[in-house]
């Protein structure tokens, strides 16, 4: 079979799934940078919404392990984001640096 184009194929080992796949939510979910205020936007899918797809579609100890990292992580919420970043911000000066 003949290539289309010149550019070289680049394999993902997790590729993000489209967004009106339902796997996408769970995805999401597990990633870091992405807050449940996106999750909401692109889907409809409120916080609590969220945690009953993934509780019913991990293994029990998956769903423990998943919980904990949402609940200690200050990423998943915007809010908590940002007051984190200042937080962090504040310690550090230009100043320091220079």
């Amino acid at each position: 079979m003949k290539k289309n184009s010149h550019r070289p194929i680049t394999r993902v080992k997790n590729p993000e799934p489209k967004v009106e796949d339902p796997d996408w939510v769970i995805w999401a979910a597990w990633a870091d940078r992405i807050t449940f205020e996106e999750i909401k936007k692109k889907t409809g899918y409120k916080e609590s919404d969220v945690i009953k797809i993934m509780r019913k579609s991990l293994k029990p100890s998956s769903f423990r392990l998943w919980r904990k990292r949402v609940h200690e992580k200050s990423i998943k919420h915007r809010k908590k984001f940002e007051y984190s970043r200042k937080q962090i911000s504040s310690k550090f000066r230009k100043s320091d640096y220079l």
